[in-house]
Protein backbone atom coordinates (compact mmCIF):
# COMPACT_ATOMS: atom_id res chain seq x y z
CA UNK A 1 0.00 0.00 0.00
CA UNK A 2 1.45 3.08 -1.57
CA UNK A 3 1.04 6.97 0.35
CA UNK A 4 -0.94 7.59 3.31
CA UNK A 5 -5.05 7.38 2.86
CA UNK A 6 -6.78 10.19 3.67
CA UNK A 7 -8.90 9.33 7.27
CA UNK A 8 -12.42 9.79 6.43
CA UNK A 9 -14.63 10.08 9.81
CA UNK A 10 -18.15 11.54 11.46
CA UNK A 11 -18.03 14.29 14.01
CA UNK A 12 -21.08 14.58 16.01
CA UNK A 13 -22.06 18.35 16.93
CA UNK A 14 -24.79 18.11 20.45
CA UNK A 15 -26.18 21.60 20.85
CA UNK A 16 -29.63 22.47 22.32
CA UNK A 17 -31.53 25.29 20.97
CA UNK A 18 -34.37 27.31 21.97
CA UNK A 19 -36.31 27.00 19.31
CA UNK A 20 -39.85 27.34 20.99
CA UNK A 21 -40.50 30.89 22.20
CA UNK A 22 -42.56 32.62 24.32
CA UNK A 23 -43.54 34.48 21.36
CA UNK A 24 -44.48 31.92 19.28
CA UNK A 25 -46.88 30.56 21.84
CA UNK A 26 -48.16 34.13 21.57
CA UNK A 27 -48.60 33.36 17.83
CA UNK A 28 -50.91 30.86 18.19
CA UNK A 29 -52.94 32.66 20.66
CA UNK A 30 -53.50 35.74 18.94
CA UNK A 31 -54.64 33.56 15.72
CA UNK A 32 -57.31 32.17 17.93
CA UNK A 33 -58.66 35.66 18.88
CA UNK A 34 -61.25 37.07 17.00
CA UNK A 35 -61.23 41.08 16.71
CA UNK A 36 -63.02 41.97 19.92
CA UNK A 37 -60.66 39.68 21.81
CA UNK A 38 -57.87 40.77 19.95
CA UNK A 39 -58.67 44.42 21.18
CA UNK A 40 -58.83 43.06 24.42
CA UNK A 41 -55.88 41.59 24.52
CA UNK A 42 -54.08 44.64 23.01
CA UNK A 43 -55.47 46.59 25.86
CA UNK A 44 -54.04 45.00 28.73
CA UNK A 45 -50.81 44.57 26.79
CA UNK A 46 -50.65 48.20 26.83
CA UNK A 47 -51.09 48.19 30.68
CA UNK A 48 -48.54 45.73 31.37
CA UNK A 49 -46.17 47.24 28.79
CA UNK A 50 -45.25 50.90 29.09
CA UNK A 51 -43.17 51.04 25.93
CA UNK A 52 -46.83 50.59 23.93
CA UNK A 53 -48.13 53.45 23.36
CA UNK A 54 -51.58 54.34 21.40
CA UNK A 55 -51.75 56.82 18.81
CA UNK A 56 -54.30 59.54 19.72
CA UNK A 57 -55.38 60.96 16.36
CA UNK A 58 -58.15 58.92 14.59
CA UNK A 59 -56.83 56.41 11.82
CA UNK A 60 -59.03 55.54 9.07
CA UNK A 61 -58.23 51.91 9.38
CA UNK A 62 -60.90 50.29 6.93
CA UNK A 63 -59.36 51.80 3.73
CA UNK A 64 -57.01 48.29 3.15
CA UNK A 65 -58.41 46.35 0.43
CA UNK A 66 -56.63 42.64 -0.66
CA UNK A 67 -55.07 44.51 -3.68
CA UNK A 68 -52.76 46.22 -1.63
CA UNK A 69 -52.37 43.09 0.66
CA UNK A 70 -51.49 40.83 -2.07
CA UNK A 71 -48.68 42.97 -3.07
CA UNK A 72 -47.26 43.22 0.26
CA UNK A 73 -45.15 40.17 1.35
CA UNK A 74 -45.72 38.59 4.57
CA UNK A 75 -43.26 39.86 6.99
CA UNK A 76 -40.22 37.87 7.81
CA UNK A 77 -42.25 35.36 10.22
CA UNK A 78 -43.56 33.04 7.99
CA UNK A 79 -47.52 31.71 8.90
CA UNK A 80 -45.71 27.87 8.96
CA UNK A 81 -43.59 29.07 12.21
CA UNK A 82 -46.75 27.83 14.21
CA UNK A 83 -46.27 24.41 13.20
CA UNK A 84 -43.52 21.72 13.52
CA UNK A 85 -40.14 22.80 12.01
CA UNK A 86 -41.03 26.61 12.52
CA UNK A 87 -38.09 29.04 13.96
CA UNK A 88 -37.68 32.56 15.41
CA UNK A 89 -35.20 33.96 17.80
CA UNK A 90 -36.45 36.81 20.09
CA UNK A 91 -33.53 37.98 22.11
CA UNK A 92 -33.22 41.20 22.01
CA UNK A 93 -29.31 41.23 20.22
CA UNK A 94 -30.97 39.28 17.37
CA UNK A 95 -33.47 41.98 16.77
CA UNK A 96 -32.47 44.87 14.19
CA UNK A 97 -33.77 47.66 16.79
CA UNK A 98 -32.97 50.78 13.94
CA UNK A 99 -35.43 48.93 11.63
CA UNK A 100 -37.86 47.95 13.71
CA UNK A 101 -37.74 51.85 15.72
CA UNK A 102 -38.23 53.08 11.86
CA UNK A 103 -41.49 51.21 11.10
CA UNK A 104 -43.10 51.74 14.67
CA UNK A 105 -42.18 54.66 16.16
CA UNK A 106 -43.78 57.93 14.73
CA UNK A 107 -46.44 58.11 12.89
CA UNK A 108 -47.55 54.45 14.20
CA UNK A 109 -47.51 51.45 13.01
CA UNK A 110 -49.98 51.01 10.11
CA UNK A 111 -49.92 49.98 6.52
CA UNK A 112 -48.14 52.46 4.37
CA UNK A 113 -50.43 52.74 1.35
CA UNK A 114 -53.75 52.28 1.13
CA UNK A 115 -56.67 53.10 -0.94
CA UNK A 116 -60.12 54.04 -0.08
CA UNK A 117 -63.30 51.72 -1.51
CA UNK A 118 -66.86 51.66 -0.73
CA UNK A 119 -66.57 49.84 3.24
CA UNK A 120 -69.27 47.53 4.02
CA UNK A 121 -71.09 48.95 7.55
CA UNK A 122 -69.37 46.74 10.02
CA UNK A 123 -72.18 45.94 12.74
CA UNK A 124 -72.80 44.26 15.68
CA UNK A 125 -73.85 40.81 16.02
CA UNK A 126 -74.93 38.56 18.53
CA UNK A 127 -74.00 34.78 17.84
CA UNK A 128 -73.90 31.56 20.20
CA UNK A 129 -69.86 30.67 20.11
CA UNK A 130 -69.52 26.95 18.77
CA UNK A 131 -69.02 24.62 21.79
CA UNK A 132 -66.01 22.61 21.74
CA UNK A 133 -68.31 19.22 20.96
CA UNK A 134 -69.00 21.77 17.47
CA UNK A 135 -65.50 22.76 17.04
CA UNK A 136 -63.70 19.10 16.97
CA UNK A 137 -66.97 17.72 15.49
CA UNK A 138 -66.38 20.11 12.48
CA UNK A 139 -62.04 19.29 12.16
CA UNK A 140 -63.24 15.65 12.55
CA UNK A 141 -65.84 15.57 9.62
CA UNK A 142 -63.16 18.15 7.24
CA UNK A 143 -60.46 14.94 7.61
CA UNK A 144 -59.43 12.29 5.64
CA UNK A 145 -59.73 9.44 7.77
CA UNK A 146 -61.78 5.58 7.34
CA UNK A 147 -65.66 5.73 8.81
CA UNK A 148 -64.84 3.71 11.53
CA UNK A 149 -62.20 5.76 12.70
CA UNK A 150 -64.62 8.99 12.61
CA UNK A 151 -67.29 7.42 14.54
CA UNK A 152 -64.68 6.14 17.08
CA UNK A 153 -63.57 9.41 17.15
CA UNK A 154 -67.07 11.01 17.63
CA UNK A 155 -66.81 8.82 20.99
CA UNK A 156 -63.92 10.06 21.66
CA UNK A 157 -65.00 13.67 21.54
CA UNK A 158 -68.27 12.44 23.54
CA UNK A 159 -66.23 11.92 26.31
CA UNK A 160 -64.26 15.10 27.07
CA UNK A 161 -64.79 17.37 29.96
CA UNK A 162 -65.31 21.04 29.75
CA UNK A 163 -61.55 21.16 29.75
CA UNK A 164 -60.80 18.98 26.83
CA UNK A 165 -59.51 16.07 28.65
CA UNK A 166 -60.72 12.06 27.30
CA UNK A 167 -62.31 11.12 30.75
CA UNK A 168 -62.27 7.40 30.24
CA UNK A 169 -59.98 4.73 28.87
CA UNK A 170 -59.55 4.26 25.33
CA UNK A 171 -60.71 0.39 26.58
CA UNK A 172 -63.61 1.43 27.63
CA UNK A 173 -64.53 3.77 24.77
CA UNK A 174 -63.92 0.89 21.98
CA UNK A 175 -66.40 -1.08 24.51
CA UNK A 176 -68.44 0.90 24.97
CA UNK A 177 -69.12 2.32 21.02
CA UNK A 178 -68.95 -0.76 19.38
CA UNK A 179 -65.31 -0.09 18.28
CA UNK A 180 -61.99 -2.01 17.39
CA UNK A 181 -59.28 -0.85 19.81
CA UNK A 182 -57.15 0.07 16.69
CA UNK A 183 -59.50 2.68 15.80
CA UNK A 184 -60.05 4.51 18.95
CA UNK A 185 -56.19 4.79 19.01
CA UNK A 186 -55.98 6.62 15.56
CA UNK A 187 -59.02 8.84 16.36
CA UNK A 188 -57.48 10.01 19.07
CA UNK A 189 -53.65 10.46 17.36
CA UNK A 190 -55.78 12.54 15.06
CA UNK A 191 -58.09 14.76 17.45
CA UNK A 192 -54.93 15.52 19.42
CA UNK A 193 -54.02 17.40 16.41
CA UNK A 194 -56.81 19.27 15.95
CA UNK A 195 -57.44 22.75 17.56
CA UNK A 196 -57.15 23.53 20.14
CA UNK A 197 -53.74 22.50 20.85
CA UNK A 198 -53.72 19.96 23.32
CA UNK A 199 -57.15 18.65 23.40
CA UNK A 200 -57.93 15.19 24.06
CA UNK A 201 -55.16 14.52 26.15
CA UNK A 202 -55.61 12.16 28.84
CA UNK A 203 -53.70 14.10 31.91
CA UNK A 204 -51.63 17.43 32.15
CA UNK A 205 -48.35 16.07 30.75
CA UNK A 206 -49.80 14.97 27.61
CA UNK A 207 -51.92 18.04 27.39
CA UNK A 208 -48.36 20.07 27.43
CA UNK A 209 -46.47 17.47 25.43
CA UNK A 210 -49.01 17.51 22.53
CA UNK A 211 -48.84 21.26 22.91
CA UNK A 212 -44.77 21.59 22.82
CA UNK A 213 -44.77 18.86 20.06
CA UNK A 214 -46.57 20.39 17.66
CA UNK A 215 -45.13 23.92 18.05
CA UNK A 216 -41.94 22.97 17.75
CA UNK A 217 -40.90 19.49 17.76
CA UNK A 218 -36.47 20.27 18.45
CA UNK A 219 -37.14 21.58 21.71
CA UNK A 220 -36.31 18.11 23.38
CA UNK A 221 -35.24 20.65 26.78
CA UNK A 222 -38.90 21.53 27.51
CA UNK A 223 -40.71 18.53 26.05
CA UNK A 224 -37.94 16.26 28.59
CA UNK A 225 -38.90 19.11 31.86
CA UNK A 226 -42.56 18.23 31.08
CA UNK A 227 -42.06 14.12 30.58
CA UNK A 228 -39.71 13.84 33.63
CA UNK A 229 -39.63 16.32 36.18
CA UNK A 230 -43.74 17.35 36.06
CA UNK A 231 -44.08 17.66 40.06
CA UNK A 232 -40.81 19.38 40.41
CA UNK A 233 -42.05 22.11 37.61
CA UNK A 234 -45.23 22.27 39.79
CA UNK A 235 -43.68 22.98 42.73
CA UNK A 236 -40.68 25.21 41.07
CA UNK A 237 -38.00 23.38 42.23
CA UNK A 238 -35.92 24.58 39.37
CA UNK A 239 -32.74 23.91 40.77
CA UNK A 240 -33.66 20.58 41.45
CA UNK A 241 -34.58 20.10 37.48
CA UNK A 242 -31.21 21.47 36.36
CA UNK A 243 -29.15 18.99 38.89
CA UNK A 244 -31.39 15.99 37.35
CA UNK A 245 -30.85 17.37 33.70
CA UNK A 246 -27.29 18.29 33.90
CA UNK A 247 -28.20 22.05 32.45
CA UNK A 248 -27.72 25.62 34.14
CA UNK A 249 -30.68 27.12 35.84
CA UNK A 250 -30.96 29.62 33.67
CA UNK A 251 -31.55 27.14 30.58
CA UNK A 252 -34.17 25.69 32.77
CA UNK A 253 -35.97 28.76 33.72
CA UNK A 254 -36.14 30.41 30.25
CA UNK A 255 -38.41 26.83 29.48
CA UNK A 256 -39.93 26.87 32.18
CA UNK A 257 -41.02 30.80 30.53
CA UNK A 258 -42.26 29.07 28.01
CA UNK A 259 -44.31 26.41 29.14
CA UNK A 260 -45.70 28.81 31.81
CA UNK A 261 -47.68 29.87 28.09
CA UNK A 262 -49.18 26.65 27.26
CA UNK A 263 -52.47 26.21 27.79
CA UNK A 264 -53.35 23.04 30.77
CA UNK A 265 -57.63 23.65 30.23
CA UNK A 266 -57.80 23.96 26.10
CA UNK A 267 -61.63 23.36 26.02
CA UNK A 268 -62.10 25.98 28.56
CA UNK A 269 -61.74 28.74 25.13
CA UNK A 270 -64.98 27.00 23.44
CA UNK A 271 -67.36 26.52 26.72
CA UNK A 272 -68.68 29.55 27.01
CA UNK A 273 -72.67 28.92 27.52
CA UNK A 274 -73.60 33.02 27.15
CA UNK A 275 -74.09 34.54 23.50
CA UNK A 276 -71.54 36.60 22.77
CA UNK A 277 -71.03 39.97 20.47
CA UNK A 278 -69.09 39.57 17.33
CA UNK A 279 -67.83 41.71 14.68
CA UNK A 280 -66.92 40.66 11.24
CA UNK A 281 -63.35 40.46 11.42
CA UNK A 282 -62.95 40.66 7.16
CA UNK A 283 -65.27 41.81 4.27
CA UNK A 284 -65.24 40.13 1.18
CA UNK A 285 -65.97 42.93 -1.31
CA UNK A 286 -66.83 42.92 -4.94
CA UNK A 287 -64.21 44.79 -6.97
CA UNK A 288 -64.06 45.72 -10.98
CA UNK A 289 -61.25 42.47 -11.09
CA UNK A 290 -62.58 40.29 -8.51
CA UNK A 291 -63.05 40.04 -4.77
CA UNK A 292 -61.05 42.05 -2.34
CA UNK A 293 -60.47 41.10 1.37
CA UNK A 294 -60.66 44.13 3.82
CA UNK A 295 -59.72 43.92 7.14
CA UNK A 296 -61.62 45.10 9.88
CA UNK A 297 -58.99 47.00 11.76
CA UNK A 298 -61.54 49.28 12.85
CA UNK A 299 -61.85 50.23 16.95
CA UNK A 300 -57.91 48.05 17.55
CA UNK A 301 -55.53 50.51 19.19
CA UNK A 302 -52.66 51.05 16.97
CA UNK A 303 -49.64 50.79 18.59
CA UNK A 304 -46.67 52.33 18.49
CA UNK A 305 -43.06 52.22 20.60
CA UNK A 306 -42.52 54.54 22.86
CA UNK A 307 -39.87 57.55 22.38
CA UNK A 308 -39.23 58.31 26.15
CA UNK A 309 -38.04 54.78 26.73
CA UNK A 310 -36.01 54.47 23.27
CA UNK A 311 -34.34 57.39 24.56
CA UNK A 312 -33.41 56.18 28.05
CA UNK A 313 -31.78 53.31 25.72
CA UNK A 314 -29.72 56.20 24.62
CA UNK A 315 -28.84 57.82 27.49
CA UNK A 316 -25.27 57.32 29.55
CA UNK A 317 -26.59 57.81 32.35
CA UNK A 318 -29.05 54.95 32.63
CA UNK A 319 -28.20 51.80 34.62
CA UNK A 320 -27.87 48.27 33.12
CA UNK A 321 -30.52 47.15 35.44
CA UNK A 322 -32.49 49.84 33.89
CA UNK A 323 -31.27 49.30 30.34
CA UNK A 324 -31.96 45.57 30.66
CA UNK A 325 -35.63 46.14 31.88
CA UNK A 326 -36.29 48.34 28.73
CA UNK A 327 -34.73 46.10 26.60
CA UNK A 328 -37.19 43.64 27.93
CA UNK A 329 -40.12 45.59 27.06
CA UNK A 330 -38.98 46.62 23.76
CA UNK A 331 -38.22 42.91 22.86
CA UNK A 332 -41.82 41.57 23.90
CA UNK A 333 -43.70 44.65 22.35
CA UNK A 334 -42.28 43.96 19.03
CA UNK A 335 -43.19 40.40 19.41
CA UNK A 336 -46.48 41.50 19.65
CA UNK A 337 -46.79 44.13 17.30
CA UNK A 338 -45.29 41.25 14.55
CA UNK A 339 -47.77 38.56 15.83
CA UNK A 340 -50.72 40.79 15.25
CA UNK A 341 -49.24 41.11 11.54
CA UNK A 342 -48.72 37.78 11.43
CA UNK A 343 -52.56 37.36 12.38
CA UNK A 344 -53.32 39.49 9.64
CA UNK A 345 -51.39 37.74 6.64
CA UNK A 346 -52.81 34.58 7.81
CA UNK A 347 -56.15 35.21 7.69
CA UNK A 348 -55.64 37.26 4.57
CA UNK A 349 -54.03 34.10 2.94
CA UNK A 350 -56.96 32.02 4.15
CA UNK A 351 -59.20 34.24 2.52
CA UNK A 352 -58.13 34.23 -0.56
CA UNK A 353 -58.11 30.98 -0.61
CA UNK A 354 -61.48 30.93 0.41
CA UNK A 355 -62.13 33.34 -2.61
CA UNK A 356 -60.87 31.00 -5.05
CA UNK A 357 -62.75 27.64 -4.41
CA UNK A 358 -65.94 29.54 -3.41
CA UNK A 359 -66.43 32.79 -5.80
CA UNK A 360 -69.82 30.96 -7.12
CA UNK A 361 -70.90 31.32 -3.90
CA UNK A 362 -69.77 34.59 -3.55
CA UNK A 363 -71.59 35.47 -7.42
CA UNK A 364 -74.69 33.72 -6.75
CA UNK A 365 -75.34 32.47 -3.38
CA UNK A 366 -75.34 29.43 -0.84
CA UNK A 367 -76.77 26.87 -3.53
CA UNK A 368 -73.84 27.38 -5.12
CA UNK A 369 -71.52 26.86 -2.23
CA UNK A 370 -68.39 24.39 -3.32
CA UNK A 371 -66.50 21.35 -0.99
CA UNK A 372 -64.13 22.45 0.83
CA UNK A 373 -61.62 20.54 2.77
CA UNK A 374 -58.80 22.19 5.36
CA UNK A 375 -56.30 20.11 4.78
CA UNK A 376 -56.26 21.48 1.02
CA UNK A 377 -56.51 25.13 2.42
CA UNK A 378 -53.80 24.66 4.81
CA UNK A 379 -51.49 23.02 1.71
CA UNK A 380 -52.27 26.27 -0.72
CA UNK A 381 -51.53 28.75 2.20
CA UNK A 382 -48.26 26.73 3.28
CA UNK A 383 -49.38 25.92 7.16
CA UNK A 384 -50.54 23.20 9.03
CA UNK A 385 -54.33 22.23 9.29
CA UNK A 386 -54.55 23.27 12.34
CA UNK A 387 -53.45 26.58 11.76
CA UNK A 388 -56.12 27.01 9.52
CA UNK A 389 -58.72 26.21 11.82
CA UNK A 390 -57.40 28.24 14.13
CA UNK A 391 -58.07 31.09 11.71
CA UNK A 392 -60.98 30.03 11.21
CA UNK A 393 -62.86 29.59 14.13
CA UNK A 394 -65.28 32.45 15.84
CA UNK A 395 -64.59 34.79 13.27
CA UNK A 396 -66.71 35.93 10.83
CA UNK A 397 -66.49 37.28 7.00
CA UNK A 398 -69.37 40.26 5.52
CA UNK A 399 -69.68 39.04 1.92
CA UNK A 400 -72.06 39.87 -0.83
CA UNK A 401 -74.53 36.72 0.95
CA UNK A 402 -74.57 37.86 4.48
CA UNK A 403 -72.39 37.74 7.31
CA UNK A 404 -70.71 34.08 7.76
CA UNK A 405 -68.42 32.47 10.18
CA UNK A 406 -65.51 31.67 7.97
CA UNK A 407 -65.73 27.89 9.06
CA UNK A 408 -68.85 28.29 7.13
CA UNK A 409 -67.09 27.73 3.91
CA UNK A 410 -65.52 24.49 4.52
CA UNK A 411 -67.28 21.48 3.63
CA UNK A 412 -67.35 17.87 3.31
CA UNK A 413 -68.25 16.57 -0.25
CA UNK A 414 -71.47 13.93 -0.30
CA UNK A 415 -71.42 12.45 -4.44
CA UNK A 416 -73.79 14.39 -6.24
CA UNK A 417 -75.46 14.01 -9.75
CA UNK A 418 -73.36 13.30 -12.92
CA UNK A 419 -70.46 11.70 -11.01
CA UNK A 420 -69.75 15.28 -9.03
CA UNK A 421 -69.78 16.46 -5.37
CA UNK A 422 -72.04 18.66 -4.08
CA UNK A 423 -71.63 20.34 -0.27
CA UNK A 424 -72.63 18.65 2.59
CA UNK A 425 -74.41 21.52 3.76
CA UNK A 426 -75.99 22.20 1.02
CA UNK A 427 -77.21 18.22 1.16
CA UNK A 428 -78.40 19.08 4.53
CA UNK A 429 -80.38 22.07 2.92
CA UNK A 430 -82.09 19.84 0.46
CA UNK A 431 -83.40 17.30 2.89
CA UNK A 432 -84.84 20.57 4.69
CA UNK A 433 -86.37 21.89 1.71
CA UNK A 434 -88.38 18.25 1.03
CA UNK A 435 -89.25 18.17 4.37
CA UNK A 436 -90.55 21.92 4.45
CA UNK A 437 -92.84 21.12 1.41
CA UNK A 438 -93.87 17.98 2.65
CA UNK A 439 -97.33 16.78 3.09
CA UNK A 440 -98.28 17.62 6.76
CA UNK A 441 -100.90 14.70 6.99
CA UNK A 442 -98.09 12.18 5.12
CA UNK A 443 -94.69 13.52 6.73
CA UNK A 444 -91.79 11.75 4.53
CA UNK A 445 -90.05 9.08 5.96
CA UNK A 446 -85.97 9.10 5.83
CA UNK A 447 -86.12 6.01 3.45
CA UNK A 448 -88.50 8.06 0.90
CA UNK A 449 -86.00 10.86 1.28
CA UNK A 450 -83.17 8.86 0.74
CA UNK A 451 -84.76 7.85 -2.21
CA UNK A 452 -85.57 11.07 -3.79
CA UNK A 453 -82.04 12.00 -3.36
CA UNK A 454 -81.28 9.12 -5.15
CA UNK A 455 -83.22 10.08 -8.04
CA UNK A 456 -81.34 13.16 -8.41
CA UNK A 457 -78.03 11.50 -8.71
CA UNK A 458 -76.86 11.86 -4.76
CA UNK A 459 -76.27 8.13 -2.78
CA UNK A 460 -77.24 8.54 0.63
CA UNK A 461 -78.51 5.95 3.03
CA UNK A 462 -81.19 6.29 5.51
CA UNK A 463 -79.56 6.24 8.54
CA UNK A 464 -77.08 9.18 7.00
CA UNK A 465 -80.63 11.47 6.33
CA UNK A 466 -81.80 10.59 9.84
CA UNK A 467 -78.25 12.15 11.11
CA UNK A 468 -78.34 14.80 8.88
CA UNK A 469 -82.33 15.75 9.91
CA UNK A 470 -81.04 14.89 13.75
CA UNK A 471 -77.97 17.49 13.32
CA UNK A 472 -80.44 19.90 11.98
CA UNK A 473 -83.00 19.33 15.23
CA UNK A 474 -86.16 18.33 12.83
CA UNK A 475 -88.41 15.87 14.59
CA UNK A 476 -88.96 12.08 13.24
CA UNK A 477 -91.58 11.19 10.99
CA UNK A 478 -93.78 9.81 13.53
CA UNK A 479 -93.63 13.80 15.65
CA UNK A 480 -94.10 15.49 12.47
CA UNK A 481 -97.40 14.15 11.09
CA UNK A 482 -100.06 16.44 11.84
CA UNK A 483 -103.79 14.40 12.26
CA UNK A 484 -106.24 15.82 10.22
Amino acid sequence: MGGSQPRLGLNLKVAQKQILTPGLVQMVSVLALNKLELREMINQEMIANPVLEELSEEVPLLEQVEQKASAEKPVDTPAEQVVPGGTNHDSFEEIDFGSFFNDYLDPGFRSPESEIVEKPSFENFLSQPASLTDHLEWQLNLSICSDPVREAGRSIIGNLNEDGYVTTTLEEIATTGEHKLEDVEEALELIQEFDPLGVAARDLRECLLIQLETLAPENTLAQQIVFDHLKQLQNKQYREIARALDRPVKAIERCVEVIRKLDPRPGQRYNSTEARLIEPDVAIVKMSDGYQVVVNEEGLPQLRLSHHYRRMLETDGTTREVRNYVKERFTSAIQLIKNIEQRKHTIIRVCEAIIRRQSDFLDRGIDHLRPMMIKEVAEEVGVHPSTVSRAVAGKYAHTPQGVFELRYFFSEAVQGPSGGSTSLINLKRLVKKMIDEEDAAHPLTDDQIAQRLHEQGISVTRRTVAKYREDMRIPSTHQRRVKA
